[in-house]
């Protein structure tokens, strides 16, 4: 099989800073109650107008600045979101509009939070049998459903967009492994209850805001805590490597707390922790591709070191990405 390698990354904000103070006032907490339980000081929100593939553009553009193509390169277009522009077409195919690569085939998948993992397994298997150049995107913009009176959520969530140009040629990093598992029978857990062929966004469905992004933090803390461990230890197991090994994690952005007790559960001695939810909170399936962004932008990385990616959230659902640098 041919080695797939990351050659660019790239990720994209927008520009309008929600304070703590700001979120909080309508929900009745504030700054000092929303950083104590979370770790989060700010989060960005898109500006009126501005959907999911906008978001998911900027951050494309950066990261075939980063590997050095341009958009006529690319073969293929994956995008995670829960947030699409429209429910159909993909979001996808906007932004392969707006990047004007016409030899791409594009295409969205939904796995929330683990999403970025799980797009970055398909655009892996489209490569090692056609070769050519892939664009993976995280992009979600939260903001346009949460319910602003629910402090369970509304706190926790920002905006954004993070890219990855995958490819057969050059000596990028290395996608060492990667493995997706999927646990239906908690996917109540977090969900958005209408909008959908199950319950359509009908007016008594308004009426009782069913329309917003719901989550039962607590189970969706302890999914976390009883399955990541496990599911890592057997990840590396099978990628041949050790913690011992790992000299970066980059979690899924969820919960400054949430993510300290993660950390010292996975018992990886030799790895730094890398974390943007201060300044961008949880921006969904975003999280992960902004802060491998920021990291290797700032040279956190070595040639050789070992990162470890994991997605866990909505589904439910848990991805883990190995990626040699």
């Amino acid at each position: 099989m041919k080695d797939v390698r990351v050659l660019g990354t790239g990720a994209y904000v927008p520009e309008r800073i929600v304070t703590n103070d700001e979120v909080g006032a309508a929900a009745g907490v504030d700054d000092a109650w929303i950083t104590r339980k979370t770790g989060i000081l700010q989060r960005r929100w898109a500006a009126p107008g501005q959907a999911t593939s906008d978001l998911a553009t900027e951050a494309a553009h950066g990261a075939l600045t980063s590997a050095g193509i341009t958009a006529d390169d690319l073969s293929a277009i994956v995008i995670a979101t829960s947030t699409p522009d429209r429910p159909q077409p993909p979001t996808a195919a906007y932004v392969q509009h707006h990047l004007g690569a016409t030899n791409a085939a594009a295409f969205d998948i939904n796995a929330v939070c683990s999403g970025t993992v799980f797009a970055l397994s398909a655009a892996e298997g489209i490569l090692t049998r056609q070769g050519g150049h892939a664009l993976v995107i995280g992009a979600d913009t939260y903001s346009r459903i949460l319910n602003p009176t629910d402090r369970k959520t509304v706190i926790l969530f920002g905006d954004g967009a993070g890219a990855l140009v995958l490819g057969t040629t050059g000596h990028g990093p290395r996608i060492r492994h990667i493995t997706q598992h999927t646990f239906g029978e908690l996917a109540h857990l977090i969900h958005v209850p209408a909008g959908g062929s199950r319950h359509p966004l009908d007016h008594p469905a308004l009426d009782t805001g069913r329309q917003y992004f719901t989550m039962t933090g607590r189970d969706v803390a302890r999914f976390v805590t009883d399955h990541l461990p496990r599911l890592t230890k057997q990840f590396l197991h099978e990628a041949g490597v050790t913690p011992d090994d790992i000299r970066h994690f980059v979690p899924h952005q969820a919960n400054g707390r949430l993510l300290e007790t993660v950390f010292t559960d996975l018992a990886l001695p030799n790895a730094t922790m890398h974390q943007t939810l201060t300044h961008y909170a949880n921006t969904g399936a975003a999280s992960l591709p902004i802060t491998l962004d920021t990291a290797a932008r700032q040279d956190a990385f070595h040639p050789g070191d070992l990162i470890l990616l994991a997605g866990f959230g909505g589904g439910m659902a848990a991805g883990l990405a190995l990626i040699e640098w």
